[in-house]
């Protein structure tokens, strides 16, 4: 683990020995750092592992701790201008950062700073699609810093979750509401069982009621049509004659004015039963030149059998977003769900629990960047190529 570290700060030491002209500013890194994530451990582990990197690479960095769940949403509204922002901790701490983030008032300009994601919490669902896969801790969280020193980044889908009454929810991995969720959040009560604990949380949900029916009634667009990308350098000013001749042109010519057509929007309705509901990004199949934007909605059918609902939740565990055979899947760029009056539960939205109510999800195409592992950025190129 030290010969990691050592050789992940000779590389960042790199970009600090880099000169900068006199007249440039140096970069401000904020950190938002959650020392809870990961049973308590989170605040050793950057410590030990990436702070070291971030101020061996030139950057001003500033580290923010959260004492308290939803801290981060607060001090988001508060926070002045920033080069980076980087998440340290784990699906928790990404989806208040960046509901803090897109709610401010000037959150068009603020969406477009690149966020860096340093994976410490216990489920790190972005840590997938950002890095390439490392079973040892150390190095993953290094080769995380280090990606976010080596500037590539990848444009990722949110979910804007919205309530009737409450403020919106930002999401970039899914909302899931059912039976497997459920039992998933309660496999950590039956320790004692050892690796048996996630087939007697499964099994033991069975014993409540069975079968296990969720119903509600989901409206629902399909994809759109993905606009092609903005160039990120701007086009350099014409010169002045150019801009006055243009000027008296627009004044000299007669207005004319265009009918814009306003093509109403295609809502399908179905009434539906499940043991489980997800509707998901496509964060996890990244896939830089598709021609849609939408996101996935999986409706899981409710008959299965208790066998099949141990296997499949212990399957669960593992990849939340399998969609089993016989699972109804639809595409859609936003829906409504409306559920029957008085249903009990909870959503879980990036793993965070929420209480069960009507919402509307809209999909917010490519709204953040990320900064990602090259290795990465250049696999999804290559596979786009071929």
């Amino acid at each position: 683990d030290n010969l990691l570290r050592r050789a992940a700060c000779q590389e960042a030491q790199a970009f600090g020995n880099e000169l900068i002209p006199a007249t440039m500013p140096l970069k401000k890194a904020t950190v938002f750092l959650n020392p809870a994530a990961c049973k308590g451990k989170a605040r050793s582990l950057f410590e030990k592992n990436a702070a070291p990197i971030l101020h061996l690479s030139g950057l001003d960095v500033t580290v923010v701790k959260t004492d308290y769940e939803g801290q981060a949403k607060k001090l988001l509204e508060l926070m002045e201008n920033t080069d980076l922002i980087i998440i340290a901790g784990g699906d928790g701490t990404v989806q208040e950062v960046i509901t803090g983030l897109l709610r401010r008032a000037d959150e068009a300009a603020f969406s477009k700073i690149p966020i860096g994601f340093i994976p410490l919490g216990k489920t790190c669902t972005l840590s997938h699609t950002l890095y390439p896969e490392s079973t040892n801790q150390v190095q993953h969280i290094t080769n995380a810093t280090l990606a976010i020193l080596k500037g590539e980044t990848v444009p990722l889908d949110v979910l804007q979750i919205k309530g009737e009454k409450e403020q919106p929810v930002f999401a970039v991995s899914s909302l899931r509401w059912g039976s497997y969720r459920d039992a998933g959040v309660k496999v950590s009560k039956y320790w004692y069982l050892g690796p048996l604990k996630t087939k007697a949380a499964h099994f033991f949900s069975t014993l409540k009621e069975w079968p296990q029916k969720h119903q509600a009634a989901l409206m629902y667009v399909g994809p759109t049509e993905r606009p092609p990308e903005e160039p990120e350098e701007k086009p350099s000013r014409p010169p002045l004659y150019v801009r006055l001749y243009r000027r008296l042109r627009l004044y000299w010519s007669s207005p004319k004015e265009i009918p814009q057509e306003v093509t109403p929007e295609d809502w399908e309705e179905l009434k539906l039963s499940a043991i489980e509901l997800s509707i998901a990004t496509r964060n996890r199949q990244l896939d830089l030149t598709r021609t849609e934007d939408f996101m996935d909605i999986c409706i899981e059918a409710d008959a299965v059998s208790k066998g099949q609902f141990v296997h499949r939740g212990s399957q669960k565990m593992h990849d939340p977003h399998t969609c089993p055979e016989g699972s109804q899947c639809i595409q859609a760029s936003r829906c409504i769900l409306q559920l029957p009056e008085g249903t009990e539960g909870s959503f879980g939205i990036d793993n965070e629990e929420y209480e069960a109510m009507p919402v509307e999800v809209k999909l917010l195409p490519r709204k953040l960047r990320f900064f990602c592992d090259p290795r990465i950025r250049e696999q999804m190129l290559h596979a786009a190529v071929q």
